[in-house]
């Protein structure tokens, strides 16, 4: 799961970081463009030393190029965190986006409310905590599954 609870022995402080996943690792990315470009150069071979050759060459460079393009940039989107901290009075939530902004949430332990809307927010089964006025989301960017699994977590963790 793209989520994980971290506390420290003795410590009255937990804390729950969660981050979109990843499929693609960086090693993987640079061995699927290296492949690309091998199976775009292997027709190629057939048309050396023709002038067809410096015609079609610019457009499949372009095309992997359009691909290095897209998974570079939907890799830079994933890149989100957010910190849920509970110490034994406070909540407080931190989330890093993609562009470096970060927002922050914080609230009184005790009337925080997780809350699972399984229809009508932006995604099935969208997890919210609601208190010091607010509500706020966490973990839209993780699979419907794990959406559930984090609320059950979350309210096992307010209900201690």
């Amino acid at each position: 799961m793209p989520y994980d609870w971290k506390q420290e022995p003795d410590a009255p402080r937990r804390e729950l970081h969660l981050w979109p996943h990843q499929s693609l690792p960086p090693a993987g990315f640079a061995g699927f463009i290296l492949l690309t470009f091998a199976f775009l150069l292997l027709p190629l071979f057939a048309l050396l030393g023709t002038v067809l050759l410096w015609g079609l060459l610019p457009f499949l460079m372009l095309a992997l190029a359009a691909l290095w393009f897209a998974l570079s940039r939907s890799r830079r989107n994933a890149q989100i965190i957010e910190v849920l901290t509970l110490s034994s009075e406070l909540a407080h939530l931190q989330r890093r986006g993609p562009r470096g902004d970060l927002q922050e949430w914080e609230s009184n332990r005790y009337w925080v409310e997780p809350r699972l809307h399984k229809k009508g927010g932006p995604v099935p089964n969208y997890v919210t905590l609601r208190g010091a006025g607010r509500e706020v989301e966490i973990g839209a960017f993780l699979s419907e599954d794990e959406r559930k699994a984090l609320y059950d977590e979350l309210n096992r963790a307010f209900s201690r």
